[in-house]
């Protein structure tokens, strides 16, 4: 993510915060409804399971 003083814009900054919380953070932390496994981790144990 990049610093504020680094956005010239607010749509600069608007999208590095999205950039971080959609690329970044919500792959990273564990999600409650997935049983407490990040999204990659879910993923993997899905196509585990199926194959």
């Amino acid at each position: 993510m990049l610093p504020p003083a680094q956005c010239t814009t607010r749509l600069e900054l608007a999208n590095a915060i999205f950039e971080y919380l959609e690329i970044f953070h919500n792959r990273q932390r564990r999600h409650s409804a997935l049983g407490m496994l990040t999204p990659i981790e879910y993923e993997h144990r899905q196509l585990h399971v199926v194959a």
